[in-house]
């Protein structure tokens, strides 16, 4: 079972792996033309409503109320039933997010206001402008959305977790074509380009899945129906986990409007730290909760809270064994991090020492946030929606009132230091509500297997941080592949040494490997 488990979550993994670094290739062409300029905060802020509605109403909201009635469908051989279903669901969120686009477009201004309440003047019109061009996106989104859901169904994990690359190769083609090669544009202009070029890449995206899709879910059928088998099944599981899902959009949204109060580029600054931050919280988070959420749902639908305890304290271990060490990475190697991928152009020296710090705030947080999603799938695989949002509710409101206080002292390293603090708080509450429900989540083994995760952290961040200083001011490039060599060779051998199960269990991989 592990190793079917396994199979999923490494192609999740994959696909993620594969859109996060065209991600970062997106970023840095990025920070070449804009820097940490007006219009980079501009152009990061208007981006941020519609990813912030793409989270909210698709991507892990509707996979987790629609997979479990369509995949039942199938399962029980009800495959008109099925490809029915599947046409109602996409119908309706056609019909949703044309309504929404055209009314984003028409509240731009206030959308604007609310969300970048420091913006005035030019940068706020240019703001506007923005909103009204990518709005529109968040609809496209949420509809491959739908497409996740019917390829992971039948097995297909890769693709749908890799298609938001080809939404970063359009907008790099966008900034290379119009900012370096056709019309040279800058500042403004080429924010309005790339707003265009984001819409364009996520019809690609898009494209891209629906052939597949088309081909597995059956003849698709215009019915915007809740009268549909199964339709208001999937809208009433769906309501609670988009509450949820709302609240941790809310405290993305706060961050960008505290940030907004410190100027565009504190809005900029703190994006290109977040970027970083969401490699390891999307690949290992994700990953691992995804692969475990089937397997926590068997067991408690068959009432069996010992293996259900198990299942989450195996999925916590291995969270933190690759969390914490890319925590302890992000800290420790974040300077010729952040210069490697961002530092040319108008991107300067400047830019890469306050945005490492910014980084070193997030990577204080990204055990906390990291393990939470997979602690809220036990919650829903007891059939709890609601516990996980009132958490998720007080530790945003927290957040935000921390980040609100930091900021005055440590600017928009402040803001992260809030939400660092808000995800533990959350984690805290999720494990201690868990407990009383199953059982301790943390015994001799799991306490075993951290101190040897904090032990091999602390030796890896020595021996990078080291070579660091042996190598002086060298390319940055070059500085980021030794010292990360030296600190993922330390943390794998100190860990393999103290016995950690995860350790041991990769080698023996490697080795039964042809």
């Amino acid at each position: 079972m592990a190793r079917r488990r396994g199979r999923p979550a490494a192609r999740v993994a994959a696909g993620i792996i594969v859109s996060r670094l065209l991600g970062f290739v997106r970023q840095a062409v990025f920070a070449r033309f804009f820097g940490a300029s007006p219009a980079a905060g501009a152009f990061l802020a208007a981006l941020r409503i519609p990813n912030a509605i793409r989270n909210l109403l698709g991507e892990g909201t509707l996979s987790a109320s629609f997979i479990p009635v369509y995949a039942g469908m199938l399962a029980r051989g009800e495959d008109e039933d099925a490809r029915r279903l599947s046409s109602a669901v996409v119908s309706l969120l056609i019909v949703v997010t044309v309504a929404a686009a055209g009314l984003g477009i028409l509240l731009a201004p206030w959308i604007t206001d609310a969300v970048a309440p420091g913006f005035s003047g030019s940068t706020r019109a240019l703001t506007i402008a923005l909103v009204r061009i990518m709005f529109p996106m968040s609809g496209l989104m949420i509809v491959s959305a739908w497409c996740l859901g019917v390829l992971n169904t039948h097995g297909r994990f890769f693709l749908s977790y890799a298609a938001p690359a080809f939404w970063n190769v359009v907008q790099i083609a966008t900034l290379v074509t119009f900012g370096a090669w056709l019309f040279r544009l800058a500042g403004a202009s080429l924010a309005h380009a790339l707003a265009w070029g984001a819409l364009a890449g996520a019809g690609v995206q898009l494209g891209v899945q629906l052939p597949s899709t088309l081909r597995l879910s059956g003849r698709f059928t215009w019915s915007p129906s809740l009268a549909v088998k199964g339709v208001r099944q999937v809208v009433h599981a769906w309501i609670p986990v988009v509450f949820g899902a709302g609240v941790n959009q809310i405290s993305s949204i706060i961050d960008t409007v505290l940030a907004s109060l410190l100027g565009a580029a504190a809005v900029a600054t703190l994006n290109y730290a977040m970027l970083l931050y969401l490699l390891p919280l999307s690949i290992f988070g994700v990953s691992v909760a995804a692969a475990s959420l089937p397997e926590m749902s068997r067991r408690a639908a068959v009432a069996e809270p010992e293996a259900l305890r198990r299942e989450i304290a195996l999925g916590a271990r291995r969270v933190v064994y690759f969390v914490v060490p890319s925590a302890f990475g992000l800290a420790a190697l974040g300077t010729p991090i952040v210069a490697a991928l961002y530092q040319r152009g108008a991107f300067h020296a400047y830019d890469t020492t306050v945005v490492a710090g910014v980084l070193a705030a997030f990577a204080l947080g990204l055990l906390g946030q990291a393990s939470v999603k997979l602690f809220a799938s036990g919650f829903y695989a007891l059939g709890d929606t609601k516990t996980p949002v009132r958490i998720a509710a007080f530790s945003v409101a927290l957040s935000a009132a921390l980040g609100a206080y930091l900021m005055q002292f440590f600017g928009a390293a402040g803001i992260a230091l809030g939400s660092a603090i808000g995800g533990y708080v959350s984690v805290t509450l999720h494990i201690m509500d868990l407990q009383k429900r199953i059982g301790p989540l943390v015994g001799p083994e799991e306490r075993r297997a951290l101190l040897a995760t904090l032990a091999g952290a602390v030796a890896a961040s020595a021996a990078g941080m080291a070579v660091l200083r042996a190598l002086g001011a060298r390319n940055p490039w070059l500085l980021t592949a030794l010292a990360g060599a030296a600190f993922a060779l330390a943390y794998g051998g100190v860990t393999l040494l103290l016995g950690h199960p995860d350790a041991r269990r990769i080698v023996q991989r490697e080795r039964s490997t042809p």
